[in-house]
């Protein structure tokens, strides 16, 4: 049986063990972290995913992502430790809304976006691989990868062990070694301007409808917020400001983020400044990055997925469903195809234009997010028409109504097709 190593074991490393399992492969996940709840050689807390860190942070999974999860028969985890999100209300900084539209993807019974925490979604993604066998080795952190003469791959860690395996799967993150092995010269992450900020209050004096999220235009920062079942309101924002240090993040107290957020939103119309004040030591921040292309995804023995081949700025919402996406089609890919260097070629060209292309739109969204006075007065009246084109055309089917048939058996004929 053909054998996979995966270096990461966040969402997309995860998800592609548990597809391979499905397709009959073997796979075994080595994450850099020790177990949740130990400590590390470092010092620092234990997590099986390097952003499950950020304890606080929450995450939307849209209906494509779902129901990627649903081809494997790993969605009802999520469902049971989920909310969720049927729709999005947009609001400008004036307090006028300016529309709404539903989240679900366009299909009859597909399933709906969800809310979760990524500590959450990480540890039930893991306790569903492990149920299947897969085999998780933490407090790996991997030092090189390299494909030996007999043409197998052979992982080191810096704990002074090896892996030996028939492929390797990069999985590690925005930061990919892996993408770096593969070529010396892939591209880094890029910084997108802004930092993004998450946080909890049970205070909120107009928290959103159940079931929703209210998304805020404001002047200096974009504000959006949804109500757990408990009555406890989520909220983020995308804020403008300057890359910082690991460090630099670590050292900003909760208090001080609930200054400066609230500050931003102070002239605006609406509740964010409110709900921000409301809040209490749960905040998290986090600078925000994208990858907008790799050129080489693959070589002989070792492919990309997830973050560490497309990472998406958080506008769209769309990073981890994409990330399941991607562990979904690898997985029908080496099932399908003789040799990993066919399947990872096949991969690639099922993926390449539709992530670049979240990608991109992602991007496009932090551009529109806080213009000038002008660019506000146009938006407020062009996006009420557009929300309701979008109603009536299914204008975002092509993001959210994607759908892998997990059936279909994948050919070098059919990837071509599908470019």
């Amino acid at each position: 049986m053909t054998h996979a190593l995966i270096i990461g074991g966040g969402i997309a490393g995860t998800v592609t063990a548990i597809a391979l399992r499905k397709a009959g492969i073997n796979a075994a996940v080595y994450e850099a972290y020790p177990p949740a709840g130990t400590a590390g050689t470092d010092g620092t807390a234990g997590t099986a995913d390097a952003a499950a860190t950020e304890a606080g942070a929450f995450l939307l999974i849209s209906a494509n992502g779902m129901e990627a999860l649903r081809t494997i028969g790993a969605h009802q985890p999520v469902l049971d430790n989920s909310f969720p999100a049927g729709r999005a209300d947009f609001i400008s900084n004036t307090g006028k809304r300016l529309g709404g539209r539903p989240m679900a993807g366009s299909e009859e019974g597909a399933l709906s976006a969800r809310t979760i925490k990524r500590a959450t979604l990480a540890r039930v993604l893991r306790e569903e691989a492990a149920r299947r066998g897969v085999r998780v080795e933490h407090g790996k952190r991997l030092l090189a990868a390299q494909t030996g003469p007999d043409g197998r791959v052979v992982a080191s860690f810096a704990d002074g062990g090896r892996a030996q395996g028939d492929l390797l799967i990069g999985a590690d993150g925005i930061h990919s070694l892996i993408r770096r092995t593969i070529e010396a010269a892939a591209p880094r992450p890029r910084f997108t301007g802004q930092h993004t900020v998450c946080g909890y209050t049970r205070d909120a004096a107009a928290p959103p409808d159940p079931d929703s999220y209210a998304m805020i235009y404001g002047k200096r920062a974009f504000f959006g917020c949804t109500t757990a079942p408990d009555g406890e309101v989520w909220w983020f924002a995308n804020t403008p400001g300057a890359e910082l240090s690991k460090d630099e993040l670590a050292a900003i107290t909760p208090e001080q983020w609930r200054e400066q957020l609230a500050g931003l939103f102070a002239d605006d119309n609406t509740p964010a400044a409110e709900i921000i004040r409301a809040s209490g030591e749960s905040i998290v921040a986090t600078n925000a990055y994208d990858i907008a292309s790799t050129p080489t995804w693959s070589d002989e023995t070792m492919v990309l997925v997830g973050d560490a081949v497309h990472a998406c700025a958080p506008n769209a919402a769309q990073g981890a469903s994409l990330a399941i996406e991607d562990g979904v089609v690898l997985a029908k890919c080496l099932r399908d195809l003789r040799t990993p260097r066919s399947a990872f070629a096949a991969y690639e060209r099922l993926r390449r234009e539709r992530v670049e292309r979240v990608v991109a739109t992602s991007a496009g969204l932090i551009r529109r997010t806080v213009p000038g006075p002008v660019g506000r007065a146009l938006r407020d009246a062009i996006l009420p028409r557009k929300l309701e084109r979008a109603d009536a055309d299914g204008g975002a089917d092509w993001l959210t109504g994607y759908r892998i048939d997990w059936d279909e058996r994948v050919t070098g004929e059919v990837a071509r097709a599908r470019r």
